[in-house]
């Protein structure tokens, strides 16, 4: 059990309902913060073709459910951090419910792949404004406040696309990129104020997101090939020979915001397993 209380403190965690995200929300739950947790419901966002790949109204509901059980507040809803008004909006009900956000965890993103080549502008926005701008939005809103406070802990769920290329996945590594120079940013502003900001760079962690990613890259290849054995290969890649789970992102996470890591800013902590992709 972690030695971290986080009562009195007041979390907002984007692409909480599912993922890395809700792995994040249970631990910072469970050390005492009432939690704000936004993610992109399909039901929410009106469009019929999203309510298959993303939390509906009903899986937020249930999970606002487990984790006000811990005894703590909690906020759940639709929240597209590519739309500026719709994050003042979530913001400011998040506030009402849980008090003004003492730790901002910017878990949303999305990937998909396609190559340079015949890249469209399209899916280049869609990613960069989810995982760099969305970030980049979020901060922006929350970041004086800590300021003003004194205090603040602003986590970016980043990955070691950061620093390692990968075929295919421009518009991804270039958004990741560009989240560690936000991070480095964010942090020097915020270090005289008591506020600090760190990238957590996993490698693959097994996800509904990462599973669903590489479901499809298995149907385009066609084959016998299955998601099982895409899995096993994947895991066989790393050098421990697994899959990261999102439980060790939220360990790491969880610490962040205590007082012990107070000092531990500017950063980008990889959970790799040894392995560089």
């Amino acid at each position: 059990m972690s030695s971290t209380n986080l009562e009195g403190r007041s979390a907002v965690i984007t692409g909480g309902l599912s993922g890395q995200g809700l792995a994040i929300a249970r631990a910072l739950a469970g050390a005492g913060a009432n939690v704000a947790l936004g993610s992109y419901l399909g039901e929410a966002a009106g469009r019929a073709g999203d309510a298959a790949a993303y939390p509906g109204e009903e899986s937020a509901a249930a999970i606002r459910a487990e984790i006000e059980a811990l005894g703590v507040t909690v906020h759940a809803g639709h929240l597209d951090v590519r739309d500026a008004d719709a994050v003042r909006a979530f913001l400011d009900a998040a506030e009402a419910a849980c008090r003004p956000a003492d730790i901002l965890v910017n878990a949303a993103g999305t990937t998909a792949e396609q190559p340079v080549s015949g890249h469209s502008d399209a899916l280049w926005e869609k990613i960069i404004d989810t995982n760099l701008t969305g970030a980049f939005r979020m901060t922006r809103e929350l970041l004086p406040g800590m300021m003003a406070r004194g205090w603040g802990r602003i986590i970016n769920i980043g990955s070691t696309a950061a620093t390692v290329g990968w075929k295919d996945n421009p518009a991804y590594c270039a958004s990741k990129a560009g989240l560690l120079g936000l991070t480095r940013c964010v942090a020097l502003e915020g270090a005289a104020r008591g506020v600090t900001c760190v990238m957590i760079s996993p490698t693959w962690v097994e996800t509904e997101l990462m599973r669903r990613n590489v479901a499809q890259v298995v149907a385009r290849a066609g084959g016998s090939r299955t998601l099982q054995d895409a899995l096993a290969d994947i895991a066989a890649q790393n050098p421990q020979g697994r899959i990261i789970q999102p439980s060790e992102v939220a360990a790491l996470a969880l610490y962040l915001c205590g007082e012990d890591a107070r000092g531990i800013t500017a950063e980008n902590i990889q959970i790799t397993g040894g392995a560089l992709w």
